[in-house]
């Protein structure tokens, strides 16, 4: 009886020990899955005039080992669009988040920024983008007419 009960803890324990072996494999540095790394964070338009389309598009890769997805991403505010990769960013691959910015009826300084939700490493990036909005030239006011009496 003390043999059969000794045998099956030693079963018990071998397949504790063999299932604790099959978690996740991870890299030397210690990281695992996908990790974004934009080649800048922040852009400065400068000077536009108003009612421009201001574009700029954020560049990022891929640096860690598992495929990246962007969950969301989010302007903090109606007057900025962001575009971006849909599809998830393989290891090494880069993809692209686009922010267009509205100037029409916006004259002076602007800050905005863009909220990019991931499933890697960390899981939020922002980006910034900012200018001044040069007010656009004043149409000459339509002539006016007279009424006859």
């Amino acid at each position: 009886m003390k043999r059969t009960f000794v045998t099956l803890l030693m079963a018990i324990g071998f397949v504790a020990f063999t299932q604790a072996q099959d978690t996740e494999t991870v890299e030397a540095d210690g990281s695992t899955g996908a990790k974004i790394e934009f080649e800048k964070v922040e852009h400065n338009f400068g000077k536009i005039t108003e009612g421009t389309q201001a574009t700029v598009t954020f560049s990022f890769t891929n640096t860690g080992n598992e495929p990246l997805v962007l969950n969301s991403v989010r302007a903090s505010c109606g007057c900025t669009t962001p575009k971006w990769t849909r599809e998830p960013v393989a290891p090494g691959a880069t993809g692209e988040i686009t922010a267009i910015y509205n100037s029409k009826g916006r004259p002076g300084n602007f800050t905005k920024t863009i909220t990019v939700k991931y499933n890697g490493e960390n899981g939020t990036q922002f980006l910034t983008i900012r200018g001044t909005v040069e007010s656009a030239p004043v149409d000459a006011a339509p002539p006016v007419q007279a009424n006859p009496k």
